[in-house]
């Protein structure tokens, strides 16, 4: 069970959907490491995925090759929901098996407001986990089948009945293909010179025998310098956004981010948008099969994965710990206060990745007491590590990620959406900027008070795996086999709490 959950947090973190009508050939991996160019031709129409559910949809078919004519892509009559894919013009620069990286482009004539997203979609580690990720979801490793745009959806939605607030930025979704948690700083490292013995020996060939590049951070430099031609020198607000590990990406570059566009002369400020992105180290066991196995926790699999992606983090966080355990970095809890730039912070209390990592799956088959209560502990632990955090946005909910759903608007804590909150936190950042005084009733710190899930009344509806019904949390833990009266939990009195929920603002 331990090792099926683990399969099912690698492959589900950040919203993973597996490709459509799409197998990749088990060891026909044409353009990895090199091959830097597009298979495929332009076809007679044009591919479109929807970015939804913290993830994009791809319809299969090859990536047209960039134009070089590619600054005049965006016509006239245009759909105005379409972003535009681009390839990096340098092609040292690539995804996992030596494609092109590149990037998505919605722009708004005239804003000077940018907002870059970093798709989610967790990592591989080793010779073994990079070759199952590339076979069975190959998106994440390569550009050959990104379709040729997107439609963006929540805050990438250029529909201001959607996205009341930042339809009118220019839009840039980065898909995720480098596998690093958009950390890496380079191709895989050659083999050492030296043979070690034991376990040290059999460590260093899982680090080293893989012939994949890992290039994140550079993907997110490279993007940068191919928008400057777009405008992006004469921006008032970089926002930097991410889901799952795209928002964990956001924490570990955006320092970096903001140093570039400083040194290209921009006056603009760089802000943070980190979604689903703050976990907390996982209370499994660590096993000694790591990374033999599929059975590796988190922290292990980000410390491996650090040697294998010449992996960064940044500098102030790195030097508060020791050599070999710049993993710690990863994590929003310890990396928040080292961070100079702006930061919002989204997160479910009740993160269902997180939850995944220890093989709780709600709405499945079983759940015991003791799981329970560690959902409970969970979230007092998720809202105790948010407490001086000063833009925050938690819900008490079962869920994961939230700014590219369709319905992101829909979710409140104490009586404010998300859009509303960002709205109030961005007046803040530009009050300040401008030596005003921020103004009083917008609220940008906002954590639900209510101590179980599904506890806020807003939240995302809890759906049984089996039959797909739409369930209230006290009947999926009674499907799940746990007596709610036992637990603390009592079904008449649950109206009543509802109701004080609601008239207490969360």
């Amino acid at each position: 069970m331990k090792i099926l959950g683990h399969v099912t947090f690698f492959l589900l973190l950040g919203g993973i959907w597996a490709q459509n009508n799409r197998n990749a050939k088990a060891n026909g991996k044409s353009t990895k490491r090199g091959g830097g160019t597009q298979a495929g031709d332009a076809g007679q129409s044009t591919p479109v995925a929807d970015i939804s559910q913290g993830s994009s949809r791809s319809s299969g078919r090859p990536a047209e090759p960039r134009p070089e004519s590619a600054a005049g892509t965006r016509a006239t009559g245009q759909q105005t929901d379409e972003m535009r894919l681009q390839f990096l013009r340098s092609a040292q620069v690539t995804c996992n098996d030596g494609s092109a990286a590149g990037f998505y482009l919605k722009e708004f004539r005239g804003s000077r407001r940018w907002l870059l997203f970093l798709e989610g979609g967790w990592c591989c580690y080793s010779k073994e986990t990079c070759d199952s990720r590339y076979q069975n979801i190959p998106r994440l490793m390569s550009s050959s089948g990104w379709p040729q745009t997107k439609r963006g959806t929540g805050i990438l939605s250029s529909q201001a009945e959607e996205n009341p607030h930042w339809h009118n930025a220019n839009l840039v979704f980065i898909p995720y293909c480098s596998s690093d948690v958009w950390s890496g700083m380079g191709p895989a490292p050659t083999p050492p010179p030296r043979t070690r013995q034991g376990k040290d020996k059999v460590r260093e060939r899982s680090i080293n025998a893989t012939e994949y590049s890992f290039m994140g951070s550079l993907i997110i430099r490279e993007v940068i310098k191919d928008l400057i031609p777009k405008g992006i020198k004469q921006a008032k607000v970089v926002m930097l956004a991410g889901t799952s590990a795209g928002a964990t990406g956001v924490l570990l570059n955006i320092e970096r981010v903001a140093s570039q566009l400083e040194q290209l002369g921009t006056e603009a400020q760089v802000r943070g948008l980190v979604d689903s992105g703050w976990f907390l180290e996982s209370k499994q066991q660590r096993s000694p099969n790591c990374p033999e196995t599929v059975s590796c926790t988190p922290e292990d699999a980000i410390k491996i994965g650090l040697r294998l992606w010449n992996g960064v983090v940044p500098d102030r966080c790195r030097q508060l710990y020791k050599r070999g355990e710049e993993w710690q970095c990863f994590f929003g809890h310890r990396l928040y206060s080292t961070l100079t730039s702006p930061l919002f912070i989204v997160q479910w209390l009740f993160d269902e990745e997180q939850l995944r990592v220890e093989n709780i799956y709600m709405g499945g088959q079983s759940l015991s007491e003791e799981q329970w209560q560690y959902i409970q502990n969970l979230g007092l632990e998720i809202k105790n590590s948010l407490r001086d955090v000063t833009a925050v946005f938690a819900p008490s909910c079962l869920s994961h990620t939230v700014i590219t759903k369709s319905n992101w608007m829909s979710f409140q804590v104490k009586g404010t959406s998300l859009p509303r909150a960002l709205q109030c936190w961005d007046r803040s950042l530009d009050a300040t900027r401008n030596n005003r005084t921020p103004a009083k009733g917008c609220p940008f710190h906002l954590v639900d008070t209510c101590q179980w899930p599904q506890c806020n009344p807003t939240c995302p509806a809890l759906v049984d795996q089996a039959t797909q019904q739409e369930l209230t949390l006290l009947q999926m833990l009674v499907a799940m086999g746990l007596d709610p009266q036992r637990l603390g939990l009592d079904p008449e009195g649950e109206a009543d709490s509802m109701a004080t929920v609601i008239s207490n603002g969360g």
